[in-house]
């Protein structure tokens, strides 16, 4: 029989919630190479300061940090280089609409791994948060800290 890949891997943008409003999201499937998904299944990938453009009606991920896969020969891949995005050409002219509006941008969340072993990214449309309202959020976040604190007491 065949064994079930391990799936319990979550790589988050922690910042994209602090930093952006997010208002639409999107699972779309990652075009990567062999030792790419390699160094992903080791957890070893970062969402941090990374953001998605189309072009010519396609969907591309810029600045995603995947490591070099520690047993990688030659065939190693570029640890910051430009990665396809899967989307449908419906997804893709919803986003595209929505990323010509002045303010919005696309935004990576998440990366994962599925249950059949593939890599998706959770991508989001996304408006830029004022300072006011990253000023709200900290106060949110302490007031819940506080709430729970109190509750366990």
């Amino acid at each position: 029989m065949k064994e079930k890949m391990k799936a319990d891997v979550v790589i988050k943008n922690k910042r994209a919630t602090f930093d952006y409003e997010l208002l639409d999201t999107f699972t779309a499937g990652i075009v990567l190479t062999g030792t790419e998904i390699k160094s992903i299944r080791l957890g070893k990938a970062s969402l941090v300061d990374t953001f998605c453009l189309v072009d010519k009606g396609e969907l591309w991920v810029k600045n995603m940090y995947i490591a070099e896969y520690f047993y990688g020969t030659y065939n190693n891949h570029a640890a910051r280089r430009d990665r396809k995005l899967l989307l449908t050409k419906k997804e893709l002219r919803k986003i595209s609409s929505a990323v010509r509006t002045s303010g919005f941008t696309i935004i990576p969340t998440k990366l994962f791994i599925n249950d059949r072993g593939l890599a998706k990214v959770v991508i989001a449309i996304a408006r830029g948060k004022k300072e006011y309202d990253k000023r709200d959020s900290i106060r949110e976040r302490d007031d819940r800290r506080e709430m729970d604190r109190a509750f366990k007491r």
